[in-house]
């Protein structure tokens, strides 16, 4: 059967409604490598940018992703949601509201979120200048 993120990969949609990003081609694992950030795949969205350094399976992993979003002040990036993959967020600038299954938390540079797969979360902007963060899912 069909998991969602295949859906939407064939789709062209993937998380934060972006076309389907891809470091690794399809069926090959993610290389070693260091990438600066100028070679992220960056998308800019109304709520702000978002840049994905890394996206496919590794030599433990089915999928892992990597990235940041620099969220614009007031804004979110969508509705609260689950996804099948495990994640870390790390806010690395600004102050906002991280909800995690049903409990929202206030936080700024330094706090950092764990949400177990198919756990609702969110995240929104509530200061007024960019919230900046990075975050890392993955999939067993």
């Amino acid at each position: 059967m069909a998991k969602r993120r295949d859906l939407l990969a064939l789709a062209g949609l993937a998380p934060f409604g972006l076309p389907a990003l891809l470091s690794a081609a399809p069926g090959t694992k993610l290389s070693n490598v260091t990438l600066p950030a100028s070679q992220a795949k960056v998308q800019k969205h109304a709520f702000g940018n978002h840049a994905v350094y890394f996206s496919g399976p590794t030599d433990q992993l089915k999928f892992m992703e990597a990235g940041n979003l620099l969220l614009k002040s007031g804004m979110e990036p969508h509705p609260p949601h689950a996804h099948p993959e495990e994640e870390f967020l790390l806010v690395t600038e600004g102050t906002g509201a991280i909800m995690v299954d049903g409990k929202t938390t206030q936080v700024g540079p330094g706090s950092m979120m764990y949400c177990a797969a198919n756990k609702s979360h969110h995240i929104k902007n509530t200061g007024k200048t960019s919230l900046l963060f990075y975050y890392y899912k993955w999939q067993a």
